[in-house]
C-alpha cells in the first residue's frame, strides 16, 4: 500500500516507540518462570536468612542460589496468594518471631515490613486463611497456635486468636512430653481450622470466623489417630473430601474422609511409609498431593526417601507405588512445582536441593541433574516472575 506524505510522519515518529515496544516484550520472561524463596536454618549454619533462586518449569533448570534476605532461624516461610509478600516464622524459643516481607521479584529480594512476637516458642508451621486475610501459626515447643490480621500494606497486624493445645498425650515419653502444635490449616471452604498436634496424637478441630479472625472448638473438636503417630503435616485432596496425615513419630499416613459440612474427620486406613524390612531410624516430615489429585507424597527423613502412593479419588484409599532416594540426607520438606511437572526435595543436612521429574501417568520421581548447594534448606515457596 502506498504510503502518502501525510501518513509517513507519524509512522516515521511511532517506529521507535514500536521498536521500544518490541525490545520490552523480548525481555518478558517466557511462562514458567518462578523464583523460589527457600526459608532456612541460620543456627550454626552458613546461612543468613531467607534464600532465593529461578526455577523453570519448562526445562527444570535452576539457578544458583542467593539471600534474598538476613533473617534469624526463618525455618517455614509461605507466599501471600496475591504474590506481593512473604511471611517467615523464626524459631528461637521463647523470643519466636513471625516476620512480614514485601517481595522484590525485580531482585528476587525481599523488602522487611515488620515482625511481631509468635506469642509460643519454636513456630514451625505458618499458612494463610483461604481468603489472605490472615496468617495461622503453630508453635511446636508450646504447643498452640496463634491468628495474626494482614493489613493492607502486607504488614501483621495484632493477633485475633491464641489457643493453648491440651489433651491426654500420646506413649512416647521422649516426643510426646507435652502437646506440640505442628501444622495449621484453613479447610477448603475456609469454615474450619484443621491443626496436627504431634505430641497428643490428634488433629484439632475449629471453627473459623473470617470476619473477625476468631476460633472456636468444633463439635468434635479433634479426631485421635493411632497412639504414637505423632502427627506432623496433613494435606488436603484437591476435590476436598480427603485428608492425609502424615505421623512422624511412627512412620505411617493415615487417610481421613472429610465432611465438609460438619468440619468432621473419619478414619479410611494407615498405611506405614518405609519398606518393610526397615529397621533404623526415621522421621517422616512432609506431605503432599499432586496436583492431578492423583498421587501422595511423603517424605522420610533417615530412610531418606520420597515414599509416592496411588490415590483412589473416589474412595479416598491409598497404594504403595515406590520409594525414591532424595540424593542427600534429611529430607525436611519437599515442594511439587505449580506446573506438577517436578517435585524438589530439601536435604536439610546435605545442604541441597534436588530435582526430580514426575512421571504423570504412574507418579514415579526420576532424578534430574539438577541439583543447587543451599545450606541447611528448610522449607520452599513458588512465585510465578512477573
Amino acid at each position: 500500500m502506498k504510503i502518502t506524505r501525510r501518513v509517513f510522519p507519524f509512522v516515521a515518529l511511532t517506529a521507535p516507540f514500536a521498536l521500544l515496544l518490541g525490545n520490552a516484550t523480548e525481555k518478558k520472561p517466557p511462562a514458567g518462570q518462578y523464583i523460589v524463596y527457600v526459608g532456612t536454618y541460620t543456627t550454626k549454619t552458613e546461612s543468613k536468612g531467607i534464600n532465593a533462586f529461578r526455577f523453570d518449569a519448562a526445562t527444570g533448570k535452576m539457578t544458583p542460589a542467593h539471600l534474598a534476605a538476613e533473617s534469624p532461624d526463618p525455618s517455614f516461610v509461605a507466599v501471600h496468594p496475591n504474590g506481593k509478600y512473604l511471611y517467615a516464622v523464626n524459631e528461637a524459643g521463647q523470643s519466636s518471631m513471625v516476620s512480614a516481607f514485601a517481595i522484590d521479584a525485580a531482585n528476587e529480594k525481599l523488602i522487611p515490613l515488620n515482625q511481631l512476637p509468635a506469642l509460643g516458642e519454636d513456630p514451625c508451621y505458618i499458612s494463610f486463611d483461604r481468603s489472605g486475610k490472615y496468617v495461622f501459626i503453630a508453635n511446636y515447643s508450646s504447643g498452640n497456635i496463634a491468628v495474626f490480621p494482614i493489613l493492607a500494606d502486607g504488614k501483621l497486624g495484632e493477633h485475633t486468636a491464641v489457643v493453648q493445645n491440651a489433651g491426654a498425650l500420646g506413649p512416647n515419653k521422649e516426643r510426646q512430653e507435652g502437646p506440640h502444635a505442628h501444622w495449621i490449616e484453613a479447610s477448603p471452604d475456609n469454615r474450619f481450622l484443621l491443626i496436627a498436634d504431634l505430641g497428643l496424637d490428634e488433629v484439632l478441630l475449629y471453627r473459623f470466623d473470617a470476619a473477625n479472625g476468631s476460633i472456636t472448638p468444633n463439635q468434635p473438636a479433634f479426631v485421635r489417630l493411632k497412639p504414637g503417630a505423632g502427627p506432623r503435616h496433613i494435606a488436603f485432596h484437591p476435590n476436598g473430601k480427603f485428608v492425609f496425615v502424615a505421623g512422624e513419630v511412627d512412620s505411617t499416613v493415615t487417610s481421613f474422609s472429610f465432611d465438609a459440612k460438619k468440619g468432621t474427620l473419619k478414619q479410611l486406613a494407615v498405611l506405614s511409609t518405609l519398606p518393610a524390612d526397615y529397621s533404623g531410624r526415621n522421621d517422616v516430615a512432609e506431605i503432599a498431593v499432586h496436583p492431578n489429585g492423583k498421587f501422595l507424597y511423603v517424605s522420610n527423613r533417615g530412610h531418606d526417601s520420597i515414599a509416592v502412593f496411588a490415590i483412589d479419588r473416589s474412595k479416598g484409599t491409598l497404594a504403595f507405588v515406590a520409594h525414591v532416594p532424595t540424593g542427600g540426607k534429611e529430607p525436611r520438606h519437599f515442594a511439587i512445582d505449580p506446573t506438577g511437572k517436578y517435585l524438589l526435595a530439601e536435604n536439610q543436612l546435605s545442604d541441597n536441593i534436588a530435582e526430580f521429574h514426575i512421571d504423570p501417568h504412574t507418579g514415579k520421581l526420576t532424578p534430574t541433574s539438577e541439583v543447587i548447594s543451599l545450606p541447611s534448606p528448610v522449607c520452599l515457596q513458588f512465585v510465578p516472575v512477573p
